[in-house]
């Protein structure tokens, strides 16, 4: 998801500061203005503005272990709080143009790999020991270690696999495509709508939406998923009250009672730290090793967004690095504990901030503005939360081909990394479950080097976290074995 590093362009006479907060933010300093910081602090937040839709819905829809699920009001409400409150406090301590919000991906992780195994309190505690350790990695320098760990190939393969992953539960979630229950005596497990045949409203609403956000992203307009998010509701909604529609599904595109309401902040601070290590069915290895998925799916991401965003603003030094770069890695780690403990999944660094440096921003105060907006978004909940899920899915299969575009960046013509590559991405949607994707892949590459005379080339850390997962996917023969079944 990284852009091309460019090195900062500096200018040679840059004009002299005009007040404080120039200097502070060094507005003139880079080479902008104050109209400029703030066009682009309002491009970043529509761009971006649909994970205030989407993070419910993905994390509302999900069920834990005991069968509960999140409200969709509160999740709206800790969306829009974490997003405000990072996306600010990276303006003011990173002073980069580069906003925050829940990961999606990371939100994908939580809501239906870990969320299944455990309570919602206890999958959080999990959101924010991995914040923890990503802060701890970066406060020790291991982060770049761990980087250099894992082969770039795989880095790509994770992004693409999730892509597909995410597409695909935008399809189940509309209806597109639905499973066929077992006793249909049929292989196909996956077919077109419920019954084989597209049928409904609905379903409807959700085909117009994913044929408008892929026109509107190939025409290149700004901010072209929360524009299709908006219209298709808007279309929805009048469709809903002249038709005869049974059910939406979780949300019903109906006008709320009132737009503007008080934030329910009910989800702050539900969270068990180590609640994960005791509950009941989830052994220490499977909890491990959600909490690397999880890092791994924060981490590397994070890295290409904060050096492709700084290069296309041209904040790189000479060596091609990122001014504070170690306190804009320790506020990315935060923002992840403050995701976690507010319910909302891990918030991390957006590449749609990239809106906003190409309306003009250079600095973190722009931050200013798009946290702004976040936080006047806490007040309209109402007007959010009746977007249907026909309406934000087709966003999920919009997001899943830009995180697949990565796919070409893979060296197919190399089996020692093509292969591995393949199992990730394959095996995410078919298994739905990145952990699984990530194992496979991981497994199939020391595999490979090993039979190849390579293994030389492996690092240790990849050897570990490799045996790690040999153990998760073995756990039901080694019980047998040690007779713990």
């Amino acid at each position: 998801m990284s852009a091309p590093q460019k090195v900062a362009d500096r200018p040679s006479g840059s004009p002299p500061a005009t007040n404080s907060v120039d200097r502070f933010f060094k507005i003139s300093q880079r080479g902008s203005t104050f109209a400029r910081e703030i066009r682009g602090g309002f491009a970043t937040f529509f761009t971006m503005a649909y994970i205030l839709v989407l993070n419910p819905i993905i994390l509302g829809s999900a069920k834990d272990k005991f069968g509960d699920q999140l409200d969709a009001v509160q999740l709206t409400t800790a969306t829009a709080l974490v997003a405000a409150v990072m996306t600010i406090i990276m303006g003011v301590g990173g002073n980069l143009p580069l906003a925050l919000a829940a990961g999606l991906g990371l939100n994908a992780v939580v809501a239906f790999q870990i969320a299944p195994l455990m309570s919602w309190d206890d999958a959080m505690g999990l959101v924010v020991l991995e914040g923890l350790l990503i802060c701890v990695l970066v406060v020790t320098g291991l982060r770049e270690a761990v980087m250099h760990a894992i082969p770039q190939s795989l880095k790509q393969a994770i992004s693409v696999g999730i892509g597909l992953f995410i597409a695909f539960i935008g399809f189940v979630d509309a209806g597109f495509v639905s499973r066929i229950p077992d006793i249909a005596g049929t292989t196909v497990p996956v077919q077109l709508g419920a019954t084989g045949t597209l049928t409904g409203w609905p379903i409807l609403v959700f085909c117009l939406g994913v044929l408008l956000t892929i026109g509107l992203i190939a025409r290149k307009v700004k901010g072209a998923i929360l524009i299709s998010i908006v219209t298709m509701t808007i279309i929805a909604m009048i469709i809903n009250s002249i038709a005869d529609i049974k059910a939406w599904g979780l949300t019903t595109p109906a006008w709320p009672d009132k737009v503007v309401d008080t934030p329910d902040f009910g989800l702050i601070g539900h969270f068990s730290l180590f609640g994960a290590f005791d509950a009941a069915g989830v052994g220490v290895v499977t909890v491990v090793l959600l909490i690397f998925t999880l890092i791994l799916s924060d981490f590397f991401d994070t890295m290409g967004t904060v050096v492709g965003i700084s290069a296309e603003a041209g904040l790189l030094d000479e060596e091609g690095k990122v001014p504070g770069l170690g306190r804009v890695l320790l506020i990315d780690g935060a923002a992840a504990v403050a995701g976690g403990a507010a319910s909302s999944s891990s918030a991390t660094s957006y590449i749609e901030s990239a809106a906003g440096v190409g309306e003009g921003s250079r600095t973190g105060f722009s931050n200013l503005i798009t946290g702004g907006l976040f936080a006047l978004a806490l007040f309209l909940t109402p007007l959010l939360t009746i977007v249907p899920l026909q309406a934000a899915a087709p966003a999920l299969v919009a997001v899943g081909f830009l995180m697949m575009t990565q796919v070409k960046n893979i060296d197919w013509d190399k089996y020692e990394i093509a292969i591995p590559a393949f199992l990730t991405i394959a095996v995410m949607p078919f298994t739905y479950s990145i952990t699984n994707g990530i194992g496979a892949g991981f497994l199939a590459y020391v595999v490979i080097k090993a039979v190849l005379g390579k293994a030389r080339e492996i690092h240790w850390l990849l050897w570990a976290t490799s045996a790690m997962f040999l153990v998760y996917f073995a756990i039901d023969p080694i019980e047998q074995i040690l007779g713990a079944k």
